[in-house]
């Protein structure tokens, strides 16, 4: 057997490591900037629980066959992943990385190829091959850090993909179609611009929450165009049901009501059902028409593939390791890549952060810094943040929005289903004296007037990132994901509509719900609509009702702080005990400003 040879490129960077880390570990995003095709793994289940994970490919004009090692890694200091060969020149070949603070405000960069050679073509040529493959990815990371620091647009200089005859044309027409859009936000030439150039890493998925923060938008901003890009034919969606361990896609659906209850994530090697608030997504892709994106992915387990990993360490039997571990106050789990076992963990930032030890059963705390496997085979021991993701725009964010219902008023669950959400926001209004309106000025000024009435409360729930869930009669019901935001637009339209000759009734309830399919929309079900409704009827006008629990929101009570209020207390229909409520009184209402 060959003996490993190891080639090392180093440099000092002017960053420091927490700028250089989120670029420079991008696995997937460096293997596509190489040139490397996207690929599958074929995962088998073992009898131990863990997976083993078999690719096929070709590289460098080689025919690759091999098994996948999980890959290692330390966020913001460290990885290194090794691939075992059956096929092509190498037995064994991975890179190593090092990240380390210079002590004066920049970064060394280590960056190593390891090999073993398989073949006499290894034997031979192996130390070209490996220079060569250094060599480029000393470019990227060239690139990359230029990226960094502000130099450049993009992340690599790459050549524009292939795209299917007329694309361009296509992608121009759909990207006028979607500035027409009430919802386009003025982001139709930027968002086919980037699906005809961008990276195919940020493409599938091309994930909206991030895509604001690229362009320098509002989220809700680039939602809406990535919504606008749908009808137009310039994107298409897909409903993720994510994998709770690893977080990935493991079962899509094009319609809501196609997502199934659960799923097998087969690189975790477990069963996990559907959570609607947590990790139901919502993603889109470049239509095939305009730019077409392989299947799979140019990196399957990199340190960014899994962000909310802070350490993950491959162990063969019976190995211990020691590693310094600092890491931020958080709640966090200490768990195994295969399924066991799972040790969760409430940091307060000052105390030694515990070590891992494996057994055959799952993972027990250890001494700090401490990684032991007394589980009898090699396994990968992690430690993860329990904070869900943020960039995961989440179905209950999805149905509060208005343009998902205005666009897509046809998505609802299948019949019988339903899913349950923790907080929802509801705002319920009603005009007071609406009867008497239509005698005092007439039946078709009166029904004019209320018309503009919605139109005026449904672009003030829109600008709050709600969504108008239906109107009955002259009344409105709208959800909000944030009850700061609903009683941001309580106010907007309180004092909007004094200018029309209105008087406006104005509830406000945060609570759990349930979202059902009700006259084939998505609406909600459940005592926290009825409490809304409930508060709703007890404002006298040009006043506005916050339930207690909407009160006592700490972002609420910071917008509250100059309105004149009063707390009441009612025998609400429907509710035993008396119900607390404050009222915001008519004077000197003003929205704060968002």
């Amino acid at each position: 057997m060959a003996p490993t040879t190891r080639r090392t490129w180093s440099w000092t960077f002017n960053l420091p490591p927490e700028e250089l880390w989120p670029v420079l570990a991008d696995t997937n995003r460096f293997n596509e900037a190489m040139g490397l095709p996207p690929y599958a793994l074929e995962e088998t289940p073992q009898p131990n629980g863990t997976v083993l994970r078999r690719g096929k490919g070709k590289a460098a004009g080689f025919t690759l066959e091999w098994e996948e090692k999980p890959y290692e890694w330390i966020a913001g200091r460290h990885f290194r992943q090794a691939r075992v060969f059956t096929k092509g020149p190498f037995r064994r070949f991975g890179p190593v990385f090092d990240l380390e603070s210079d002590g004066k405000g920049g970064s060394r960069v280590s960056y190593a190829l390891e090999y073993e050679p398989l073949t006499l073509m290894g034997r031979l040529f192996g130390a070209r091959l490996a220079e060569q493959a250094g060599a480029a990815v000393e470019k990227r990371i060239l690139e990359a850090v230029s990226f960094a620091r502000g130099e450049r647009p993009t992340f690599f200089e790459l050549p524009p993909p292939e795209l299917p005859p007329g694309a361009a044309e296509r992608a121009g027409a759909m990207a006028g179609e979607i500035d027409r859009s009430p919802y386009g936000n003025g982001l139709g030439a930027r968002l086919a611009a980037l699906v005809q150039t961008g990276m195919a890493t940020d493409l599938a998925p091309l994930k909206p929450k991030r895509l604001g923060r690229d362009l320098g938008v509002p989220q809700r901003a680039a939602v809406e165009a990535c919504l606008a890009g749908v009808r137009a034919g310039l994107l298409t969606m897909k409903w993720d049901l994510l994998c709770t361990n690893c977080r990935g896609a493991k079962a899509s659906a094009a319609a809501l009501g196609e997502l199934p209850r659960g799923a097998h994530c087969p690189s975790c090697n477990i069963d996990y059902d559907r959570d609607f608030e947590k990790n139901v997504e919502l993603s889109f892709a470049p239509a095939p028409a305009v730019r077409p994106i392989l299947a799979g992915g140019f990196c399957l387990s990199g340190p960014m593939a899994t962000p909310h990993v802070a350490v993950q360490l491959l162990l063969a039997a019976g190995e211990r390791r020691d590693v310094a571990v600092d890491l931020p106050p958080g709640s966090y789990r200490l768990r195994t890549l295969h399924p066991g076992a799972f040790v969760d963990v409430e940091h307060d930032g000052t105390s030694p952060f515990p070590g891992v030890r494996v057994t055959a059963s799952g993972v027990e705390a250890s001494a700090p810094g401490a990684f032991v496997n007394d589980a009898g085979f090699e396994v990968a021991a992690l430690i993860e943040d329990r904070t869900w993701t943020r960039e995961a725009l989440t179905a209950p964010e999805v149905i509060s929005l208005q343009v998902f219902r205005d666009l897509f008023a046809a998505a609802t669950l299948r019949p019988g289903d339903e899913a349950g959400v923790s907080q929802v926001a509801l705002l319920f209004s009603d005009l007071q004296g609406s009867t008497a309106l239509y005698e005092r000025v007439g039946d078709s000024v009166a029904y004019n007037m209320v018309r503009e009435h919605f139109a005026l409360l449904a672009g003030i729930v829109r600008d709050h990132d709600g969504a108008v869930v239906k109107t009955i009669g002259d009344a409105v019901m709208a959800s909000f994901g944030d009850p700061a935001q609903a009683v941001r637009a309580a106010l907007a339209m309180q004092k909007a509509i004094a200018d029309h000759d209105l008087v406006l009734k104005l509830g406000v309830h945060a609570g759990p719900s349930v979202v059902v399919t009700l006259n084939d929309r998505l609406d909600y079900f459940g005592s926290t609509v009825n409490m809304a409704a409930r508060l709703q009827g007890q404002s006298t006008g040009g006043d506005i009702v916050l339930s207690g629990t909407v009160a006592d929101d700490p972002a609420v009570q910071s917008l509250l702080s100059s309105v004149p209020k009063r707390e009441e207390s009612v025998t609400l229909k429907g509710f035993t005990a008396p119900v607390g409520f404050v009222r915001l009184t008519p004077s000197g209402l003003r929205p704060p400003p968002p």
